[in-house]
């Protein structure tokens, strides 16, 4: 008995936990694709999933909507994922919030439908996994986000030791990400990975893929078959690669 109500007081505490990391993030941005569809906000779930996070308490935006100044800082953003599990004769989906590096902060409970039909089926089960999100009570804490993949679990409380003297080390300086030219027609949107990031342009096509470093202005970077990094430069984007061994830098605007 001792041993339910002890696992019981940690899953309590572990919502809270998740509940708390959630309420750090400003909003959530929406993707205009899912991986298992096949097309653009196919059985409107990209509408569905912006409308369910409204209902919550969430600002949300779809990925190609031009954000409000305040919200330019992407790791203050949360980025939504729908996932689709096996299920025989059944239609299984879960929701995943991720911070902007890729890191899962929340993932919903499953929804499940029997529905035959897959339009009825995948909205049914994608209205029941926000249940759960519904049952956060999000509001915006107001306090900076620090995404580092252990958002949402619990850590033991510091301990106290004495100070003693260090040398000196130089202090890092702060990154600030680029800011796009939603005017540019060239524009690529920045959709989360598991990984990284995939950017697609308005079609909407797949035009890079992104790999993450230890550094939030650097990716490693795939175009066309070709490996390269995009990195931070004087507020813009660029991506390198070697071609003939010599250095290719090129411009690209990219909204994440």
């Amino acid at each position: 008995m001792m041993r339910i109500k002890f696992l019981l007081a940690v899953f309590f505490i572990s919502v809270i936990g998740f509940a708390q990391s959630v309420n750090d993030y400003k909003a959530v941005i929406v993707p205009l694709k899912y991986d298992f569809l096949k097309s653009e906000n196919q059985y409107r779930l990209a509408t569905i999933s912006k409308g369910n996070l409204t209902k919550a308490g969430f600002q949300a935006f779809y990925a190609n909507e031009e954000l409000p100044a305040e919200l330019n800082d992407r790791c203050q953003l949360l980025y939504i994922d729908v996932k689709k599990d096996n299920g025989f004769l059944v239609t299984k989906l879960f929701v995943e919030l991720k911070d902007c590096y890729g890191t899962v902060v929340y993932t919903s409970e499953i929804g499940k439908s029997k529905e035959k039909d897959y339009e009825v089926a995948y909205r049914e089960s994608l209205n029941m996994a926000f249940i759960s999100i519904n049952g956060l009570h999000y509001k915006y804490s107001g306090k900076t986000a620090t995404p580092s993949g252990k958002a949402g679990m619990i850590t033991a409380a510091p301990v106290a030791v004495a100070a003693t003297a260090r040398p000196s080390q130089p202090v890092a300086t702060p990154v600030s990400t680029p800011v796009a030219d939603v005017t540019d027609p060239n524009l690529l949107y920045a959709q989360p990975t598991e990984n990284g990031f995939q950017l697609i342009d308005k079609t909407p096509k797949v035009v890079m893929k992104l790999l993450k470093t230890s550094r939030p202005d650097s990716f490693i970077a795939i175009k066309d078959g070709v490996q390269g990094t995009l990195n931070a430069k004087d507020n813009q984007w660029f991506f390198e690669y070697y071609q003939n061994d010599k250095l290719v830098s090129e411009k690209v605007s990219v909204k994440f």
